[in-house]
């Protein structure tokens, strides 16, 4: 991808990262819950699936509009998996999501804050979810700043990164995303 097409995605994405992903039209039970701790697995579900709901038809409109080396990025804990409530299990909307994602040409990528790919790629796979490619923090390196980089990598190895699927304001920063679909982490409660 030319540099200058490069800086264009990135400021695209900064300005879209200013603007909340997804609207949820006021708080939710399970937000109003977050202020005083983590909701029930029910409550989580339902604002799981209120968040990830727009990105099937984000992900067919981009692809419609013929993206080059579309791909989308997941965060694990919490997001992919259901580290809090069933550790290992894959969180059944977000799985969906990144099924269609596959089955539909679009590269499913995860960026981690965990430091070892070989575990999370095996957990990831034993969860069900199809995996193109895992990328870690390095050990030293920031939350925030390994999830950039490794954004900024994908980016540069060509890909779009059409969707970013994330829980925590570290799975945001830094941009080289087009759009991010935030689940609910409660206030931090849930990391």
């Amino acid at each position: 991808m030319p540099r200058g097409t490069f800086k264009r995605l990135r400021l695209a994405a900064l300005a879209a990262a200013a603007l909340p992903a997804v609207s949820l039209g006021g708080a939710t039970t399970a937000q109003a819950a977050g202020e005083r701790g983590v909701p029930d697995y029910r409550t989580w579900q339902a604002d799981v699936r209120q968040a990830i709901a727009p990105a099937i038809p984000w992900l067919r409109q981009r692809i419609g509009e013929g993206v080059t080396k579309p791909a989308m990025v997941l965060d694990i804990d919490n997001t992919s998996l259901e580290t809090y409530y069933h550790p290992g299990q894959a969180n059944q909307p977000v799985l969906a999501v990144a099924r269609w994602a596959h089955q539909h040409g679009v590269a499913v990528l995860f960026v981690t804050a965990r430091t070892s790919a070989s575990s999370a790629e095996r957990q990831l796979a034993e969860a069900g979810y199809p995996v193109d490619g895992v990328c870690t923090r390095e050990h030293g390196e920031g939350k925030g700043d390994g999830k950039e980089r490794c954004r900024e990598e994908l980016t540069e190895e060509g890909y779009t990164i059409t969707a970013n699927i994330g829980n925590r304001s570290t799975d945001f920063s830094g941009g080289y995303y087009e759009k991010g679909f935030k689940l609910p982490d409660y206030h931090g409660q849930l990391s």
